[in-house]
């Protein structure tokens, strides 16, 4: 899932790393023949070693890992092909993952989940369902740039999968969860509102998933607007059951504009052709 975002902490009781120590000492080459003046040789290194320092090395790691990741199922990623990819050797990857391949999935893991994360942020301008679309269009940037690590992460089921990893991932779902909460300008919801909302972050996450194995069939913008629509027609369902999601549709509602995608909905609801079923003026 690009990994411009924060990275996480060392591990709990894991002591830092130390500098980046010289990967591998070169053999010394044969003295010259004895007429030759004797010279000094610099030591080889590996090809494209950098010596970094200690949070850039391990942020170095960890972006070539979360790429590796997002591109393959994480069981088909080996210690040996991170290394390679950042030009350092299998022990200073170990030196900086104790855990090995592990410990280095979950903190590629952890930095991907705070990326998504970030993409949650509620654009200060627009009607609500603008605002809402907005984030959609960031989400479905994530995903798009990190599709095999995406699919692998939420179908579950990778040989790399742990308590650890699952509850990384639902963290995400939860911060989700506040942020669609706050963008509806409530401070405490109750048990419907928060099913509605969990409900349509799960929709969000199979249409996902589906758009992904269909090979992007749908246009993104059209998928967009389709889960925008999702989510006003499960509000207007759930203001039916609960008076609290009634107030919260009546507040957004009255933010909307009238050529908007709430009104779009409301007038192809007008223009279904349903025999017999009455739509109120």
């Amino acid at each position: 899932m690009a990994a411009s975002s924060a990275l996480s902490p060392h591990t709990p009781g894991s002591s830092a790393p130390a500098p980046d120590p010289t990967p591998e000492r070169a053999t010394t080459p044969a003295p010259p023949p004895a007429t030759a003046p004797a010279t000094s040789e610099p030591r080889t290194r590996r090809s494209g070693y950098r010596r970094l320092p200690v949070q850039q090395r391990r942020e170095q790691l960890i972006a070539v890992a979360l790429e590796l990741f997002s591109s393959r199922p994480p069981e088909e990623v080996s210690l040996d092909d991170v290394a390679e990819a950042a030009g350092a050797s299998r022990p200073l990857v170990y030196r900086y993952f104790a855990g090995g391949k592990q410990q280095l999935y979950e903190a590629a893991l952890r930095s991907a989940a705070e990326e998504l994360a970030s993409r949650f942020s509620v654009p200060a301008e627009g009607t609500p369902t603008a605002q809402l679309a907005a984030v959609l269009d960031r989400y479905f940037a994530f995903v798009a740039e990190h599709e095999t690590g995406y699919g692998a992460l939420l179908r579950g089921g990778s040989v790399v999968e742990t308590a650890r990893t699952s509850a990384i991932v639902d963290e995400v779902r939860r911060a989700a969860l506040r942020r669609t909460v706050r963008h509806l300008g409530v401070q405490e919801a109750g048990p419907r509102l928060t099913l509605l909302v969990r409900s349509w972050i799960s929709v969000v996450e199979a249409s996902a998933l589906t758009w992904l194995d269909e090979g992007r069939q749908i246009e993104p913008d059209s998928l967009r607007d389709w889960l925008v629509d999702e989510f006003v027609a499960m509000t207007v369902a759930t203001a039916g059951h609960d008076p609290q999601t009634a107030g919260v549709l009546a507040g957004l509602l009255a933010l909307e504009t009238p050529d908007g995608p709430a009104a779009a909905l409301v007038g192809r609801l007008r223009n279904l052709p349903l025999p017999g079923l009455p739509l109120p003026d």
